[in-house]
């Protein structure tokens, strides 16, 4: 069995929100708390990073070029060069409170940002859609943190997970992409760490980078454990495919919260990790505008 490795020489601190780039053959992510957008192009070993005023919660590249980024405050369209070029909307949760986290986009190209309502002493988080004429909608609430985001294929079903309350949430859509009610698809144990950022492959299986749990894990569409794989730190975040194949698993970890000897005796947490798997994930598509 493959086991995962590191992508290249770099650790951050909270990298997450992992894209690979088909047309540019790239690999991009966030560092949540640093502010920052990467690049990576694998067979260049070219890196690049565009800094942000703000906390990076989450990001989609767009079909026009640049991005689409959610930032504590706001959602905003930028270039290329990461420069804010249009306020789309602002924060619907107080953002003294509750900063941006995991998202992307769904199978129409329109982008989804959830928040993480850092007090933890109720459900304050939210989901927002923001759609291909840029009006923004809420249209989750209930949450604590929300991670986990991801769509099938067939456009049957949304993915979501809420970190601190150990569960991973589906969520019906209908033939215009609206949610119905969502249901439980898995509950986990604290012994099992908490289900983070997700991607879905080909045969309609779930992904799970299980934080505080020391791996990732792959899910039948019923929510059956069908495999796993260890990870030499114990906090991934987040998982993507990618490659000329979509076979490459790109898996982003975190060091955050962690005190001088954990990342002394762990020095690869806060790296990015490579893992060839023998299915191919889904394609994300770019946010499009119309």
């Amino acid at each position: 069995m493959a086991e995962p490795q590191p992508l290249f020489d770099y650790v951050g601190h909270l990298p997450e929100c992992p894209t690979w780039s088909e047309e540019e053959q790239a690999l991009y992510w966030a560092d949540i708390i640093e502010g920052e957008i990467h690049r990576y192009h694998p067979r260049r070993g070219e890196h690049q990073v565009l800094q942000f005023p703000e906390e990076v919660g989450c990001f989609a590249l767009r079909e026009k070029g640049g991005f689409i980024v959610a930032l504590r405050n706001a959602i905003w369209l930028t270039d290329a060069r990461g420069l804010l070029t249009h306020k789309v909307c602002d924060n619907p949760s107080n953002p003294q409170l509750a900063r941006f986290n995991d998202g992307g986009t769904d199978r129409d190209g329109r982008f989804y940002a959830g928040t993480f309502w850092a007090p933890g002493d109720y459900n304050g988080a939210l989901l927002v859609r923001v759609d291909n004429d840029l009006t923004p909608h809420v249209i989750q609430s209930d949450i604590l943190g929300s991670n986990g985001l991801a769509f099938s294929e067939d456009k049957q079903w949304m993915y979501s997970s809420d970190t601190p309350n150990n569960v991973i949430y589906r969520t019906p859509l209908d033939a215009q992409g609206e949610p119905g009610a969502r249901e439980i698809f898995r509950q986990f144990s604290e012994s099992e760490g908490s289900p983070d950022g997700a991607a879905v492959d080909v045969e309609g299986c779930y992904w799970s980078a299980l934080y505080d749990g020391w791996r990732i894990a792959r899910f039948s569409p019923q929510g059956e454990r069908l495999e796993e794989y260890r990870l030499p730190v114990r906090c991934p975040t987040m998982v993507c495919f990618g490659g000329s194949d979509m076979k490459t698993l790109f898996i982003t970890t975190t060091r955050e919260n962690m005190d001088a000897q954990e990342t002394a005796q762990y020095p690869l947490s806060g790296a990015i990790f490579t893992l060839p798997v023998s299915v191919a994930g889904v394609k994300k598509r770019a946010f499009i505008e119309r």
